[in-house]
């Protein structure tokens, strides 16, 4: 999957963020899981997934905060 632009996020709402949010913890559940059990050799899918997470999680909070930065 390819990374998410935390630019393109800033478009979003606070719900539609915590529902992005929710879509790619699973994802990082099922690639983790797919890891562990040897379905896929890619290990920087999870990578991806994690810093995802880290931005939706960033846009989430200063929205939240009020900032516009």
């Amino acid at each position: 999957m390819k990374e998410t632009k935390a630019i393109d996020l800033r478009e979003k709402s606070v719900p539609e963020l915590e529902d992005l949010l929710t879509q790619e913890r699973a994802t990082l559940y099922k690639a983790r899981r797919d890891l562990v059990f040897r379905q896929i050799t890619n290990t920087h899918v999870v990578k991806n997934h994690r810093h995802n997470i880290a931005r939706i999680l960033l846009v989430i909070a200063e929205k939240k905060r009020g900032g516009d930065a």
